[in-house]
């Protein structure tokens, strides 16, 4: 079983140990029940940019948002039940244009939020710097 405090408390010790995140903030904590919460934390990041964290827990479903931003969104994944012609489908990315492509997220935070930050930190380094 999954608990809030575990789930939020590891999440948060991920983000906190990555090079790339400068401070990370719990932002929205909501318990439903034992079986039902969500929370919500903004990373600030070494480059000025931000990454936010979503996650729903029900009964073992997760349901997850994380999204790369700064003035307007950058890159985002979900496992929202749309786009169903995908091979990943429900996890899916939408990439800086809006464009939407199969997603190497498979619904395990702990993991997932790792490979988001490989990503995150190989797309900020292929950027030209101002």
């Amino acid at each position: 079983m999954t608990s809030l405090p575990a789930l939020l408390g590891a999440m948060t010790a991920i983000l906190q140990a990555h090079a790339l995140c400068k401070q990370v903030t719990n932002v929205e904590t909501k318990e439903f029940s034992a079986e039902q919460f969500l929370f919500k934390i903004r990373v600030a990041l070494q480059d000025g940019n931000h990454l936010q964290v979503r996650i729903y827990y029900n009964q073992g479903h997760i349901d997850y948002a994380y999204q790369l931003f700064a003035d307007a969104p950058l890159l985002r994944w979900d496992n929202k039940e749309e786009f169903d012609h995908l091979s990943t489908y429900p996890h899916h990315h939408h990439d800086e244009q809006g464009k939407v492509y199969p997603s190497p997220l498979v619904g395990d935070p702990l993991s997932d939020v790792q490979t988001v930050l490989q990503i995150i930190s190989k797309f900020i380094s292929s950027r030209p710097r101002a």
